[in-house]
């Protein structure tokens, strides 16, 4: 049986997290109380009350707990409310410019334009909207290579972009480009020297990826934008993982081509967006063909629904963004201090400063990771991205870091989100730790580290 939350109850949630967000604020810059009390004063509350309005974030009718945010995020209600409208009575194709029907859901369009150049401190004309940041990220990529080819024939990306960033890259190697694949220091973040070594006349476009969608590190968008400014090479960034959640501008950070997703910020699944520069203008070679919409880079009607949804995403994600980001934060340390505070031999896996703390990517020696998630089956978590989820093989990013392969096998990536409460963070740092322990317990290498043994040193013999 389907069980709905009350709106007007969640609404009242989040408003009682606010206040929990600013008394935990309050609290730290006067110094009223220690971080532990406090911790566990605000916890106690919220837990009162959500139990007064009838809002249980415990498991329900056998669904597991959610923490994997990188993967998606689910529908905030502000936007299904603002979709309702164009999925029942306003339903004209908003590219018919001869009747009422049409003029409506084009003014939505452009409407929902405007909210998602908001966010990027971008100019609404700029916005092309897209089935996703996966298409948005081909467009950019192949779109640029493919324009400026007779010319430049060469791309720069890195090492730890998103599969269909490598992908279309390689496409491109198919189609007679060369690409650079930069790598990254151990701890996740691009050598600018590299970059700037890299970058030949012959480069059109240099694509990194804002936040890593496996392990949360933010790479030095600004400085790139400038390295590429100065070179006069085109500048792509897969912004699906950090818009809405840190603060962005195209203008400012010299940024030529951006890929935005709805449904990683509390949008609807299924549109995206691109940001493409017109002053100095970027041209694109469309990958598809048709009539012409969306200043002819993509063409296609316009699904009215799915842009009104991702417009109101993200005129939330900015008015919420201080918010989201100290009840992000405040929870994530929560969740990080419980499990290394209990448990030795756990590595945090990319930059701990330069990150978004949303997307805490953890390593527990001596276990076996893909164990650890069976083991936690009523916490929804993730080895990795969701687009790689059913290879066997380590991910490829952590990997690109220097993680051991064993470490890499061993990996969990914990999604903090929007509607994450005190009380899950709880519930999973306890089990994890309850798992890791008793798993620890089977493992004989575990037992001969304990035993003081340097495993480094073992030469295993082969039969």
């Amino acid at each position: 049986m389907l069980r709905l939350i009350n709106p007007k109850a969640l609404k009242a949630a989040i408003g009682i997290q606010r206040q929990w967000v600013a008394c935990i604020s309050q609290s730290a810059a006067v110094g009223q109380q220690s971080q532990s009390e406090e911790s566990v004063s605000s916890s106690e509350q919220f837990r009162q009350k959500r139990i007064k309005l009838n809002i249980k974030s415990d498991n329900v009718e056998g669904r597991p707990l959610y923490l994997d945010a990188q993967a998606t995020t689910p529908l905030d209600f502000r936007v299904l409310d603002a979709m309702l409208p164009y999925l029942t009575n306003y339903y004209g194709n908003p590219h018919s410019r001869t009747h009422a029907y049409g003029w409506e859901t084009e003014q939505a369009v452009e409407k929902a334009r405007e909210q998602v150049a908001a966010i990027i401190g971008a100019e609404p004309k700029e916005i092309i909207f897209t089935s996703g940041a996966t298409e948005s990220n081909n467009i950019a990529v192949k779109g640029v290579a493919r324009f400026y080819g007779a010319k430049k024939k060469h791309v720069i990306t890195t090492q730890t972009e998103h599969k269909c960033v490598l992908d279309s890259c390689r496409a491109l190697e198919n189609e007679g480009f060369r690409v650079t694949y930069l790598p990254v220091q151990s701890n996740g973040i691009i050598d600018m020297k590299q970059l700037e070594e890299a970058i030949t006349p012959e480069t059109s476009l240099v694509s990194i990826m804002t936040v890593n969608n496996e392990i949360g590190v933010k790479q030095p968008i600004a400085d790139i934008g400038a390295l590429c400014r100065s070179k006069k090479v085109f500048f792509h960034t897969d912004a699906a993982q950090a818009v809405g959640k840190i603060p962005l501008n195209v203008n400012s950070m010299n940024i030529d081509l951006m890929s935005i997703s709805g449904h990683k910020i509390y949008g609807p699944k299924g549109v995206g967006a691109l940001y493409v520069r017109r002053r100095p203008r970027v041209r694109l070679e469309p990958i598809q063909s048709g009539g012409g919409q969306e200043r002819g880079l993509r063409s296609g009607t316009v699904p009215a629904p799915l842009v009104v949804g991702l417009g109101a995403a993200a005129e939330l994600a900015q008015k919420e963004m201080e918010y989201d980001t100290k009840w992000i934060n405040f929870l994530s340390k929560r969740l990080l201090d419980r499990i290394t505070s209990a448990l030795p031999h756990v590595i945090r896996n990319g930059d701990p400063e330069q990150t978004y703390n949303g997307c805490l990517n953890l390593s527990f020696a001596y276990v076996e990771g893909e164990s650890l998630l069976m083991a936690l089956k009523d916490v929804a978590l993730s080895s990795g991205s969701a687009c790689t989820s059913a290879s066997l093989e380590p991910s490829y990013v952590l990997r690109a870091i220097g993680t051991e392969e064993d470490l890499a096998h061993s990996s969990i990536r914990f999604g903090i989100g929007r509607f994450t409460t005190i009380e899950e963070v709880d519930y999973t740092a306890a089990k994890c730790i309850q798992h890791v322990e008793r798993l620890r317990e089977m493992s004989p290498l575990w037992e001969m580290v304990q035993e003081g043994i340097d495993l480094k040193n073992i030469q295993w013999s082969q039969h």
